[in-house]
C-alpha cells in the first residue's frame, strides 16, 4: 500500500548539504520507506503528544517518520546522523 510521501522542510535543507550520493541513497530510501513503512521501523520513540514516531537507520543517517494511516501520509520528520541525538 502506498502513502502520499510528505518530507519536512528541514529534512529537505539538510538533504541540499549533503554529497549527491547520499542524497539519492536517502531519496531512494524514502520511497521503500513510502511503500512498506513497517518494515523499515528499526526502532520507535514517542513524540511530545506520546504519537509513536518511527526510526529507521540507513547508512550512517536516522530517518524518523510518522505513518498516518487516516491520511495515508507518510511524513519525514527528521533526517539526521546516526550518531547524534536530536529531539
Amino acid at each position: 500500500m502506498n502513502y502520499r510521501l510528505l518530507i519536512d522542510y528541514e529534512v529537505i535543507e539538510f538533504l541540499e548539504t549533503l554529497p549527491r550520493k547520499d542524497q539519492r541513497l536517502l531519496r531512494n530510501r524514502f520511497v521503500a520507506i513510502q511503500g512498506f513503512p513497517s518494515r523499515h521501523s528499526d526502532y520507535i520513540e514517542s513524540d511530545s503528544v506520546g504519537r509513536p514516531v518511527d526510526i529507521h537507520i540507513c547508512g550512517k543517517y536516522a530517518i524518523k517518520f510518522w505513518t498516518d494511516q487516516a491520511d495515508r501520509h507518510l511524513k519525514i520528520l527528521d533526517v539526521h546522523f546516526a550518531d547524534q541525538s536530536r529531539g
